[in-house]
């Protein structure tokens, strides 16, 4: 099914019967994405019509920041509530899919602001995607715990906010470093906290871009769980967009 929307006076078109989901789903097995020292996610099967139950009854047990894709608000980082579920009013966004190659830095491999800029072009897109080399499925199933992986400059975070990119995706499983005594620079310089605090902002992690979804511009569908919470589990999905 093809419809055509309007984006700063641009015209696009879009096939919204060939979605592109770029999600990591919570599936209750071993081998899962996992970080931040927690052990995989469970499904205990209560009920179940296999074992001569009436309905299949499952209670899950999860994390959102530390099971599969994930979309969190200012609220991650501060005293004051803020839910996800609350953050936004709208769900499509015009997205910039970026492919970055972490660079050295120390001890760390990060993704710099000259990265970004020279990965977006120029474009101001309401969002930007972030895929990170090497780029392979095991990102799927991979344990980030105590792996040091890369991240964000905070220079890179303020660069993305001032263009006013209002949503972060990123195949990692923070903007941030891993352990950093709690200082948060990426996210708190995307958010503002210190200033004007972007509330509708947002940050999703642990996505999965494969390989053969192009670097370039989509229609992103932000859709995530309604749980009044920090954080909730979420189903990015990207559409093909060609401008008429």
């Amino acid at each position: 099914m093809k419809t055509i929307i309007k984006h700063n006076n641009q015209q696009y078109e879009i096939d919204l019967s060939k979605p592109i989901d770029i999600s990591i789903p919570i599936k209750g097995t071993q081998e899962h994405v996992t970080a931040w020292g927690l052990s995989a996610p469970a499904i205990d099967h209560i009920i179940s019509v296999a074992k001569g139950g009436t309905v299949n009854f499952n209670t899950l047990h999860f994390n959102p920041h530390a099971h599969g894709t994930h979309t969190e608000c200012v609220g991650h980082i501060t005293e004051t509530f803020h839910s996800v579920n609350q953050s936004l009013n709208k769900f499509f966004f015009i997205a910039e899919v970026v492919t970055v190659a972490p660079g050295k830095w120390g001890k760390d491999y990060v993704i710099s602001k000259k990265q970004l800029e020279n990965a977006l072009k120029g474009q101001h897109p309401e969002a930007i995607i972030i895929r990170t080399l090497p780029n392979d499925p095991s990102k799927l199933s991979r344990n980030y715990s105590k792996t040091n992986p890369p991240y964000v400059l905070e220079e890179a975070a303020v660069f993305l906010r001032m263009l006013n990119i209002q949503h972060l995706l990123i195949d990692l499983p923070s903007v941030d470093k891993e352990e950093d005594d709690g200082r948060l620079l990426a996210h708190k310089a995307f958010w503002d906290v210190k200033k004007n605090v972007r509330t509708e902002a947002t940050i999703t992690e642990l996505i999965y871009i494969s390989n053969a979804v192009e670097d370039g511009t989509y229609l992103l569908n932000l859709q995530f769980a309604p749980i009044e919470n920090d954080a909730a589990p979420s189903r990015p999905i990207l559409y093909e967009i060609k401008a008429v």
